[in-house]
C-alpha cells in the first residue's frame, strides 16, 4: 500500500471518528426548561411538584434527560427581566411561566424560545396569544378563566352571609391579569347588590394596611380575588390576618384553605400544572407553540375549612357543605 493511500485512509478514519463523536455529543444534549414564576418557591411548591410529576409520567428524569432551571421573583416584579435574561443566557429550550405578568416578561425578551403558560385568566385579552385555537407566535399553554369565576365567589359569600352588603377586594393593580377580573367582579357585585371596597396590595407593607382599611370600611367579608405575586408570597400572613379580623374570606385556590383560610372555589391549578408538562413534551419533540391550541380548565374545586369557620364564629350552611369537593375539619 502506497504512503499516499495510507494517508488518505487515516484522514478518512479521522473524519469518521470526529463525525461520530460530534453526533454522540449532540445526542447527549439534555433539554433545559426555564421555570419562572413571580411568587416565592415555597408558595408554589405543590404546583412545582405536580409539574415535575407530569414530566416523569412522560419519561423525563431530572438530571438524566431533562434539566429544570427554577427562578422566582419572590414578589418583586422588577426582578423578572433580569431573571428572564439569565435563563436566556443558560440557553433554555422552553420557558414555563407561572402567570400573565411573568409570561409578558418572557414575551418581551424573546420571540424565538417557546413559552408555555401555566395559567392565564385571559391570554387573548392580555395580548399574549392571537386566539385560543391558533395562538400564533411563540406562546401557548393553559387558560385559567379566573375572571369568569368572580361572580361565583361572590355568590358563595352571599350564601354563607345572606346579609352581606360590603366586600373588601384585595388586588394588585400592577398585575396585568387583574383588569378583566376586576371588571367581572364589579359586574357580579352590581347584580347581587353588593358594594366593593378595592384595596391595592403592591408590597408586603400594604397587607396590614389593607386589613385596617377593610375594618374601617366595615367590610362584611374579604374577597381575595385579584391575587398577585405579593399576596401569593405572603399567603399565610393574609390568612392569619383574615381570621384575626374575623372576616370570612374566599380564595381562588385550595392552598389558601390548606393554610387556614375559610373557603376556595376555582380552577384546579394543580391540574393545569400537570397538563403543562404535555406541552413541554410536544415542544421538545418538535411541535411549534403556534400549532398547539391554548387549553381551558377541565377541573374545578370547592374547598371549605370548618376549623377556620369555627375560629371566626361562622356556621357554614349544610347545603353549601354538601356541594364541597373537600371539607377540612
Amino acid at each position: 500500500m502506497s504512503t499516499r493511500i495510507l494517508v488518505l485512509l487515516c484522514l478518512l478514519i479521522t473524519v469518521l471518528l470526529l463525525t461520530g463523536f460530534a453526533e454522540a455529543q449532540q445526542a447527549k444534549k439534555i433539554p433545559r426548561i426555564g421555570y419562572l414564576d413571580a411568587p416565592t418557591r415555597d408558595a408554589r411548591s405543590a404546583r412545582i411538584e405536580v409539574f415535575r410529576q407530569g414530566l416523569r409520567e412522560l419519561g423525563y428524569v431530572e438530571g438524566k434527560n431533562i434539566v429544570i432551571e427554577h427562578r422566582y421573583a419572590e414578589g418583586k416584579l422588577d426582578r423578572l427581566p433580569a431573571l428572564v435574561a439569565e435563563l436566556i443566557r443558560l440557553k433554555v429550550d422552553v420557558f414555563v411561566t407561572g402567570g400573565p405578568t411573568v409570561t409578558r416578561a418572557a414575551k418581551e425578551a424573546t420571540a424565538m424560545i417557546p413559552i408555555v403558560m401555566l395559567q392565564d385568566p385571559d391570554p387573548v385579552g392580555n395580548g399574549l396569544v392571537a386566539s385560543l385555537a391558533r395562538p400564533s407566535g411563540n406562546i401557548t399553554g393553559l387558560s385559567s378563566l379566573t375572571a369568569d369565576l368572580s361572580g361565583k365567589l361572590l355568590e358563595l359569600l352571599q350564601e354563607i352571609l345572606p346579609k352581606v352588603s360590603r366586600v373588601a377586594v384585595f388586588e394588585t393593580s400592577t398585575n396585568i391579569g387583574n383588569a378583566q377580573q376586576l371588571k367581572e367582579t364589579e359586574r357580579a357585585a352590581e347584580a347581587l347588590g353588593v358594594k366593593l371596597q378595592l384595596l391595592d396590595v403592591l408590597g408586603p407593607k400594604d397587607i396590614e394596611t389593607a386589613f385596617r382599611a377593610a375594618g374601617k370600611g366595615r367590610a362584611d367579608a374579604a374577597l381575595l380575588v385579584l391575587s398577585g405575586p405579593v399576596v401569593s408570597s405572603h399567603r399565610k400572613q393574609l390568612v392569619e390576618l383574615a381570621v384575626r379580623s374575623r372576616l370570612p374570606a374566599i380564595y381562588f385556590t385550595p392552598e389558601w384553605v390548606e393554610d387556614g383560610g375559610l373557603m376556595s372555589y376555582g380552577v384546579s391549578f394543580i391540574d393545569l400544572n400537570r397538563r403543562a408538562a404535555t406541552y413541554v413534551d410536544k415542544i421538545l419533540k418538535g411541535r411549534k407553540p403556534a400549532d398547539l391550541p391554548v387549553e381551558q380548565p377541565k377541573k374545578f374545586e370547592f374547598v371549605v375549612n370548618l376549623k377556620a369557620a369555627k375560629q371566626i364564629g361562622l356556621t357554614i350552611p349544610p347545603n353549601v357543605l354538601a356541594r364541597a369537593d373537600r371539607v377540612i375539619r
